[in-house]
């Protein structure tokens, strides 16, 4: 008997009728709403040390921390015993989600083509499938930033003077909207040099040039910077004024508008200490609200960026001097110089290949003169406040997003092992590809 064939909109209603029939599948049944952290040792960072005591987690965020914390009904308990619980760490530098494999350009969203793209939004080209994710978090790094046309170890090319908007992502979802802490936290500027000497991909050759030729072209930047300024303040007085026909909508000057207002504050890259003193004084001609990432002669502006209130998003400790006069430990005993001169500051890895080493990096900082209490901060709750996410996360306190870790030992030491990891509330995979390759070649037959 021939069955007839059923047209193909009567066939996606049928299958659209039956799929709430099907029986929900493991993966697909909900998680525990509620957990119970007990007989931890509990570093909130908000305060005192809990040496005997409860975390509960409910409905995605802290619902209570204390040392008599009562365990509610139902609740998943989790025997944290010899344990520790920290919030989870924040690595507000990195290119998480747009970068996969350097090598292979259709991995690469991290940068635009063009000098200036402030409606480039991050958190529109992330990959929440990304292999470098789940390697991440497994190392309780629980919130990011992911940062367009940063530079680092993981980026190579042009990367832009306005290189677009910075987002906050959480490390789980299976979409960017359940990945999502905040669309927008900063503007990316990468600060023009005089450069002399420059290197030509093309023909992998070096080029010189004279210093006023390059201080020309520096200038020419600059002023081109702020024109783009210019233009988005007589763009928004023009908000709202006139009909459809007056007004004609810009996108890039769109994303300027909260910037020229100190909505949004200008991430800017900056290394050297001429460099950033004229970010400074330009973001303050500008009435800019400005972050410092990079600072690698931060310790030289010290006080300029203590007076102004700018804090610094340093790269990695372990990292070559940019100077050859400049001593082999310059970048590790910087944190410390900062810290006694009271500049604010986080670290950041700067890429994703060693993302999952950022508390090692704070680590560093601390045998060469860092309080370990501000070097914990400096990968939680500094981040957090710097970037105006403190109120959500960075700190183990009732109502805060429950973004925690909990680990046995220190989680600035290479060797802790993260036992558990909340995101968003929810029990989280610490499994991750690197952990697969590795059991896969431990249990590898042995040779005959």
């Amino acid at each position: 008997m021939k069955l007839p064939i059923l047209p193909r909109a009567l066939i996606y209603v049928l299958c659209v009728l039956t799929l709430p029939c099907l029986p929900k599948t493991a993966s697909a049944q909900a998680q525990p709403t509620t957990y119970a952290i007990t007989h931890a040792k509990i570093f909130t960072l908000s305060g005192t040390i809990i040496d005997d005591g409860t975390v509960v987690i409910q409905n995605g965020k802290i619902a209570n921390v204390g040392a008599a914390v009562e365990v509610p009904v139902g609740a998943q308990v989790i025997d944290g015993k010899g344990l520790q619980v920290y919030p989870g760490l924040f690595d507000p530098v990195t290119q998480m989600g747009l970068r996969e494999i350097g090598a292979v350009s259709a991995t690469v969203d991290s940068a635009e083509t063009g000098q200036f793209n402030p409606d480039v939004v991050a958190a529109e080209a992330v990959l929440p499938s990304s292999e470098h994710i789940p390697v991440t978090r497994a190392s309780g790094i629980t919130e990011v930033l992911a940062v367009p046309a940063s530079g680092g170890m993981d980026s190579g090319g042009a990367t832009g003077i306005l290189g677009g908007q910075a987002s906050a992502i959480h490390m789980s979802g299976w979409t960017i909207s359940d990945m999502l802490l905040k669309k927008s936290v900063a503007m990316v500027l990468n600060w023009p040099t005089i450069e002399t000497k420059t290197f030509d991909f093309s023909t992998f050759s070096r080029k010189e040039k004279s210093y006023s030729d390059a201080k020309q072209e520096y200038e020419k930047q600059v002023i081109e910077l702020t024109d783009w300024l210019e233009r988005a303040r007589h763009y928004a007085q023009a908000l709202g004024h006139g009909g459809a026909g007056d007004f004609q909508r810009d996108v890039k000057l769109d994303a300027l508008v909260p910037v020229t207002r100190g909505e949004l504050p200008v991430l800017v890259f900056a290394d050297k200490a001429r460099d950033i003193r004229g970010a400074v004084e330009f973001c303050e001609k500008q009435k800019l609200k400005m972050i410092l990432g990079g600072g690698a002669e931060a310790y030289k502006v010290k006080d300029l960026l203590r007076s102004k209130g700018i804090p610094v998003i340093l790269g990695p400790t372990l990292t070559l001097p940019g100077e050859e006069d400049d001593p082999y430990d310059r970048l590790l005993t910087q944190p410390a110089e900062l810290a006694a001169a009271g500049v604010k500051f986080a670290f950041g890895s700067f890429d994703n290949s060693f993302a999952r080493r950022l508390g090692q990096q704070a680590a560093n900082a601390v045998a060469y003169g860092l309080p370990y209490d501000e070097a914990l901060k400096a990968v939680t709750l500094y981040p957090a406040e710097i970037f105006g996410l403190a109120d959500q996360v960075g700190t183990l306190e009732s109502g805060k997003i429950a973004n925690v870790i909990v680990t046995n030992g220190d989680p600035l030491e290479l060797t802790t092992e993260v036992r558990y990891l909340f995101i968003k509330g929810q029990l989280t995979s610490l499994d991750n590809k690197q952990k697969a390759l590795y059991e896969k070649y431990l249990n590898r037959p042995k040779a005959k």
